[in-house]
């Protein structure tokens, strides 16, 4: 069975997608991985349909191939089942794919709502918390799936909270700023909140056509992010935030997941995550190969010397960022793994 991770915060503009778009590439070089766009923007699905994003919501062929149409089905009512969709896969990592976004996902909110919280007693709604927990199944099956990525939109909505749950580990990406900060001390009371739900839910729903994923989500790290660098370390603006949020993730919501029963064994986690207050990488701006990783299509780390286009000391500097880049994505796919397979 694959293994789920789902990249959460209810705080905006915390590079959720970037994440999930980078770690993902890095890892089909090895295994077999799955991206589910759950979020309506849409943003990790343009990233790898590129030129043809729009095409691909309107030409027949793959109109119907998105997360919302997956399951639309249990959501309309219709007496069939969930089927899996055909999934895209870029050129440059084919063991990528893709389960599609679609903006008007958060339609299926409402019903959602109502159905997590009927008990199970009207009939037709049921099949609907496990309904993407299905589909997402599907698609492993379908295409020999080793790992499964999540990427959800900033906020707090059931759909949010059911992918949440129907995931094996979960990462909280940050950005070392006070907003950051305010953000996990929101997550330690919604976090408990969805779990205890979910605890009860396993058996009202247990008799449903499409179950929910056994177990609750364990807390894997946090990401930092989108910093500007001076002499190989943070620029000094960055650095208090960056100690508050570690600070804030080891002494106030580590406990709370464990009371809660949302984090691995404190053996399971490797001593360096520990011991850097359990972020799995500060990850600083990429800077000038941001643009040039966008025209080719590929993550920062991926691109060719011909595809960063520069010569001299420039080429240099940025062949050095992107392979300091792709050591550090590297070193966070390796602990994930680990993670994910004791999860």
């Amino acid at each position: 069975m694959a293994k789920r991770l789902v990249a959460f915060n209810h705080k905006g503009g915390v590079s959720k997608t970037t994440t999930v778009y980078n770690v993902g590439w890095l890892l089909s070089l090895r295994y077999r991985v799955l991206l589910v766009d759950a979020d309506p923007q849409c943003n990790l699905s343009s990233l790898l349909l590129r030129d043809d994003f729009e095409k691909y919501y309107v030409e027949e062929a793959t109109r119907l191939h998105n997360i919302k149409d997956g399951v639309s089905v249990a959501f309309s009512g219709k007496p069939t089942p969930i089927v899996p969709v055909n999934c895209f896969s870029p050129r440059r990592a084919p063991n990528l794919c893709l389960l599609a976004g679609h903006a008007n996902l958060s339609e299926y909110d409402a019903a959602l709502t109502f159905a997590q919280s009927s008990s199970n007693t009207i009939a037709t709604l049921q099949n609907l918390p496990g309904a993407f927990n299905e589909l997402i199944r599907l698609q492993e099956e379908r295409y020999h799936i080793d790992y499964t990525l999540i990427d959800l939109n900033p906020g707090l909505s059931p759909i949010n909270q059911n992918l949440f749950l129907n995931s094996d580990l979960f990462a909280i990406p940050t950005n070392p700023d006070p907003f950051s900060i305010m953000a996990i001390n929101t997550l330690k009371a919604i976090l408990p909140r969805w779990g205890s739900w979910k605890a009860t839910a396993l058996e009202i729903f247990a008799d449903s056509a499409y179950p929910l994923r056994p177990g609750l989500p364990r807390f894997a790290g946090s990401f930092i992010q989108r910093f500007n660098v001076r002499n190989g370390r943070a620029a000094r603006p960055y650095r208090d935030n960056i100690a508050e949020i570690k600070s804030g993730i080891v002494d106030d919501l580590l406990p709370v997941l464990e009371r809660a029963g949302m984090s691995l064994p404190t053996e399971l986690y490797p001593q360096h995550l520990q011991e850097h207050g359990y972020c799995l990488a500060e990850i600083p701006d990429f800077g000038g190969l941001l643009p040039k990783a966008h025209v080719a299509g590929v993550p920062v780390f991926d691109l060719t010397d011909t595809e960063i286009g520069e010569t001299g000391v420039v080429l240099e500097g940025m062949q050095e960022k992107r392979d300091q880049l792709r050591e550090k994505f590297t070193e966070v796919a390796n602990v994930l793994v680990a993670l994910l397979n004791n999860a």
